[in-house]
Order: structure tokens, then C-alpha cells, then sequence
């Protein structure tokens, strides 16, 4: 078998002018958003007042996944207490938390005929719970109005807080992911208010808390890591139990944001994912356009046997 040297591989030069956006490879290709199942969902969040990931972090998937009838809720506003160098979410002083938004979202949830939602929210530090009872509160009421929704909570770090992350876990989503986004070494240049440390303090403690809920986490790469460095991260987040792991490219979202260091190769996506796997990672998502929400609902139905005992859902491999 022939050995790649993944760490000297220079697909695309960085660009001189490191404002400009890189010109896209050929492999990295993003369909404009268009069709009548996505003008629905467009208008259903305009009309109750949500938001989601989807279109607040330019997800290059949102085509894919919104024409399929499916998305990624954000709450607890669209405005960001950080300002991580790589996410397009506004960065300023948010508004006070909306107590009426886990029913108004619980309501799109239905009206959709959702079988797997994703709730990811904004940071809110200055809340000592971080918003924390907006994502108990929003699972515990899609659990009554739409029965058998399996549900994702994609969660801030809260700064470490063991007790906000256990109104969470108390309410127990079937997933709860936390994505470590980059390796150590890159956290100052790319979420200069986040630590890598509470990061896995996140995810240890939320597999702690409640062992059979599935735990996930997610890289992005191309922000000037070596491939080694990669699987050094994907070795910790084995090592503390971490169930699920997603690895996309960084897509430089504007000027403003930080430059592409380079794309990595579709062959690299595939490394990583068997490295994963022969790590001991239940499920890995790898490639150039995946991002944290990819396949999920799938995740769920396969390794969670406690979602099926209770809802008799049987995976099938798509």
C-alpha cells in the first residue's frame, strides 16, 4: 500500500491578498438554494419568528437539507455574545432571552413533521446559565406536540458550567454535540474566547451525566492545521468518549473572516474517517461539505437503542 504524507500536501496556495476568498476546487461544489419546500421553510421561520443556522452560518448544505424538509433551529437570537474568527453569526449585544420561543419553534417542529430536529443557539455569556432552560424548555415541549422527533442539541460550552450543562442534559436529547471546531494549537487565532479545555470538559461531563445519550463533536479543517495534528484531536475526543465525529472543510464565509489556508483533498476527508473508525468512533461523517447536522437523524435511529425500544424506528442504510 502506497503511504501518503497528508502534512506536506499544498493543494491550494493561500491566496496573497489573505482578505479575498480562494477560488473553489472542483470537488467543492454548493447548490443555490432554490425550490418550493425551501420557500416554505424560508417563510415558516419568517412567520413565527425563528431562525436558523442554516441561513445565519451560510451552510453550504442548506439546498440539500431544506429541500428535503429539514433544519437546523437557532435560538435564543441571532445575535453572538463571541466572535470566533471563522462563523458569519452577528457578534454584539443581544437581546433579552424570549420565553415564548421553545413553543413557537415546538410549532414549526409539528407543522413541518419533523422525525429529527437539531436546536443549536448563539453564545450567551452574560447569562450565568448561558441560556441553558431555553434548550431544556424547547426539548421538553417538541417531546409533546410532535411524539417521536428524535432530537439533537448543538451546545455552547457555557464557559465549563457543570450546572448548565445539566439542565440540558436533565432533559435528555438524544444527541448532545459540542464541536470542538479547530485543534489546540489554532484556538487563540480562531475562537480566541473559547478553550480547548472546556471543550472536552463539555463533552466528559455530558457523557458522564447521562452515558446512553449519544455524544458528538465536530472539526473543521483548512484553517491551518497540520493532518497531525487532526488526528491528535480526533485521539482525545476517543479517549473521553465521544461517540460521533463530523470533519468538514472551512469555507472562508466573507473577507472579513479568516482565510482558507488550503482545501484538503477528498482522499484526506477519507483518511480521516478511517482513522476514526479504527479509533473506536461509532460513527464518523468526513468529507468537504459536511457540517454537524449531516445525517443525523440517521445517527440516531442506528445507535440509539433506547430510541427505538421507545419508538420502534429501524435504521435503514441509505
Amino acid at each position: 500500500m502506497t503511504t501518503v504524507d497528508f502534512n506536506s500536501i499544498d493543494v491550494v496556495e493561500k491566496n496573497s491578498d489573505t482578505t479575498r476568498p480562494q477560488r473553489r476546487p472542483e470537488w467543492i461544489k454548493v447548490r443555490v438554494p432554490t425550490g418550493e419546500k425551501y420557500d416554505f421553510l424560508k417563510d415558516l421561520m419568517r412567520s413565527k419568528r425563528l431562525h436558523t443556522v442554516c441561513e445565519e452560518a451560510m451552510c453550504p448544505n442548506i439546498a440539500e437539507c431544506w429541500g428535503a424538509g429539514t433544519a437546523t433551529f437557532l435560538i435564543m437570537g441571532d445575535t453572538c455574545t463571541r466572535s470566533c474568527g471563522f462563523c458569519d453569526i452577528k457578534t454584539g449585544r443581544p437581546a433579552p432571552l424570549d420565553w415564548e420561543e421553545p413553543e413557537r419553534l415546538a410549532q414549526a417542529v409539528r407543522k413541518m413533521n419533523l422525525r429529527h430536529v437539531v436546536i443549536t443557539s448563539v453564545n450567551r455569556d452574560e447569562r450565568k446559565d448561558g441560556g441553558a432552560p431555553i434548550f431544556a424548555l424547547c426539548i421538553g415541549r417538541i417531546r409533546q406536540v410532535q411524539p417521536g422527533c428524535s432530537i439533537e442539541v448543538l451546545i455552547p460550552d457555557f464557559k465549563g458550567s457543570e450546572q448548565a450543562l445539566k439542565i440540558v442534559m436533565d432533559a435528555r436529547p438524544e444527541i448532545l454535540n459540542h464541536n470542538v471546531e479547530t485543534v489546540p494549537r489554532l484556538f487563540r487565532k480562531v475562537q480566541p474566547q473559547d478553550h480547548y479545555d472546556w471543550a472536552l470538559a463539555t463533552l466528559r461531563n455530558a457523557k458522564a451525566m447521562q452515558p446512553d445519550v449519544l455524544t458528538k463533536s465536530g472539526i473543521m479543517v483548512g484553517l491551518g492545521e497540520t493532518f497531525d495534528e487532526v488526528v491528535h484531536v480526533i485521539r482525545d475526543l476517543v479517549q473521553i468518549g465521544v461517540d460521533i465525529l463530523t470533519i468538514g472543510q472551512y469555507l472562508q464565509p466573507s473577507r472579513k473572516h479568516l482565510p482558507i489556508e488550503r482545501y484538503y483533498l477528498p482522499q484526506e476527508f477519507e483518511e480521516f474517517s478511517r482513522i476514526g473508525k479504527e479509533l473506536g468512533f461509532k460513527w464518523v461523517e468526513s468529507g468537504p461539505l459536511v457540517r454537524s447536522s449531516y445525517r443525523a437523524e440517521q445517527q440516531v435511529r442506528k445507535l440509539s437503542p433506547a430510541f427505538r425500544d421507545a419508538h420502534g424506528d429501524v435504521y435503514v442504510e441509505s
